[in-house]
């Protein structure tokens, strides 16, 4: 797949703002992979004139002009058609349909997520460190939300180790949240990739978390949940992995301190981990089903 026109990137954001039958974004973004065309949908919706295609309301105009506007900015905006778009991340339903990135994101990534608690203690910190450096050096990209505690820790280590990784962040490409984690924003951009679905300047919000994780599960081929609390929003993550149908790894931090970590014992897809070389063993038994599969199975995330 090639990189869309400007005339496609147009027509996809215009739809974005119009969202006609109340469509989702991920719904759009899925019916516009789906035909290969942007342009086409909006067509359909909006009959061409003898001038070409139909800004009758003037979103189209609108969408140019904030292309326009992010041009100037320091990231990239990559698209569902674009051939950047994570192939991973297209396997899920409720895929964005675009992401604002810095960094290099590579559409073929392999990457593993480590996540959990914000309020981390100092043997959860240690373990997320541990298998950072462990899924560096087998060449796996680390995956995080870039929150305090085993996110922060888990993305650290990453680059320390000579790693790739990636963070996905619930605000615009242009914030960071928390403010102390600024320069480790830039020192994950500048190493691997840092990745938003969300507009620049949007500030954080609650809603935005969950579709963060989503996206962190899409794009992941497996997913480790280091620490968590009873109300983290870690148990959010666990429900889209079951939605999503992938793996989680759970530490027995996770299933000593949580019901909900207990709870998930025994659904498909979901492992205990005792241990950093358990988890690795894990991640490499996962990673080697894919490869002896037909089709690659991204697998999820968990964020506390």
């Amino acid at each position: 797949m090639a990189d869309s026109s400007a005339e496609e990137k147009v027509a996809l954001f215009a739809l974005l703002a119009e969202r006609p039958h109340k469509m989702s974004w991920s719904a759009i973004a899925s019916e516009v992979a789906l035909r290969g065309s942007a342009a086409d949908m909006w067509n359909e919706l909006h009959p061409p004139t003898f001038e070409g295609m139909n800004d009758e309301g003037g979103r189209l105009s609108d969408a140019q002009s904030q292309l326009d506007e992010w041009a100037s900015g320091d990231f990239d905006v990559v698209t569902v058609l674009d051939s950047g778009y994570p192939t991973s991340l297209r396997e899920i339903y409720d895929l964005p349909p675009v992401l604002f990135t810095k960094g290099e994101l590579q559409a073929d990534v392999v990457g593993v997520s480590v996540v959990g608690s914000r309020k981390a203690s100092d043997p959860g910190v240690q373990i997320a460190a541990n298998l950072a450096r462990g899924l560096v050096d087998r060449g796996i990209s680390v995956i995080s939300g870039l929150a305090a505690g085993i996110d922060a820790a888990a993305h650290t280590a990453a680059i320390d180790a000579g790693g790739r990784p990636i963070g996905v962040i619930g605000t615009g490409i242009d914030l960071a949240y928390p403010a102390a984690n600024r320069d480790l924003h830039a020192r994950v951009a500048e190493a691997g990739a840092l990745i938003s679905q969300f507009f620049p300047g949007a500030p954080p919000r609650r809603q935005h978390f969950p579709m963060r994780n989503a996206v962190m599960s899409g794009i992941g081929r497996a997913s480790i949940v280091v620490e968590a609390s009873e109300h983290s929003g870690a148990r959010i993550q666990a429900r889209l992995a079951v939605e999503h149908g992938r793996p989680v790894i759970l530490t027995n931090l996770v299933v000593d301190a949580t019901e909900w970590g207990r709870a998930l014992i025994g659904r498909p897809g979901v492992h205990v981990a005792s241990s950093t070389a358990d988890a690795m063993s894990i991640v490499e038994d996962v990673l080697s089903s894919d490869m002896r599969s037909d089709r690659t199975l991204p697998v999820f995330s968990l964020s506390g």
